[in-house]
């Protein structure tokens, strides 16, 4: 069972670099247009924290491991729930705070429901993903973790809306 455990971990890498690639994309565009990056010192705490998280789970993972069902399926809808996050921002999605003057404020989508459905999605998967392999350990390591740079990421981020908000406002 293991080489499927590995297949699993190297297609979510494959898919964490295409969105990567795809964020970059996006970030090159908007700053092409004038939008500025907010919270820029902790973006690569972020990308540390991800790839130490993957590589915690190859690091630990048993040689006699084997996959639960019931994780690895909640990180498969958790994936769906990426797709519509990332579909619902199209241009506007990045892996950075960037704000752009003027650009409208997403409500629609996933966004109806939840302020921060990017990192709800993300906070799952760091927890479920190594839960399918039976690593509590890395779950409960790395979703402590998280958690404290959402705490920070999102503080800076709710900054940047609120900036964004009150000029949409004004400009009623």
């Amino acid at each position: 069972m293991t080489l499927a455990i590995y297949v699993i971990l190297l297609l979510v890498a494959i898919q964490r670099l295409v969105e990567v690639a795809y964020a970059e994309r996006n970030t090159r565009a908007l700053r092409a247009r004038g939008a500025v990056e907010v919270g820029r010192a902790h973006y690569p705490l972020i990308v540390v924290l991800h790839a130490a998280w993957l590589t915690a789970i190859v690091l630990m993972l048993p040689p006699d491991a084997t996959i639960h069902w019931i994780p690895l399926a909640i990180f498969v809808l958790l994936q769906i729930a990426r797709v519509w996050v990332i579909a619902t921002l199209g241009p506007y999605w990045t892996t950075r705070i960037i704000t752009l003057e003027g650009a409208p404020l997403v409500r629609k989508g996933p966004y109806r429901f939840v302020r921060h459905p990017n990192y709800l999605v993300v906070a799952g998967e760091i927890a479920m993903l190594p839960l399918a392999f039976g690593e509590i350990t890395v779950a409960i390591v790395f979703t402590v973790l998280n958690a404290a740079m959402l705490a920070w990421r999102i503080r800076q981020e709710d900054q940047a809306l609120a900036v964004r908000r009150a000029a949409l406002a004004g400009a009623e």
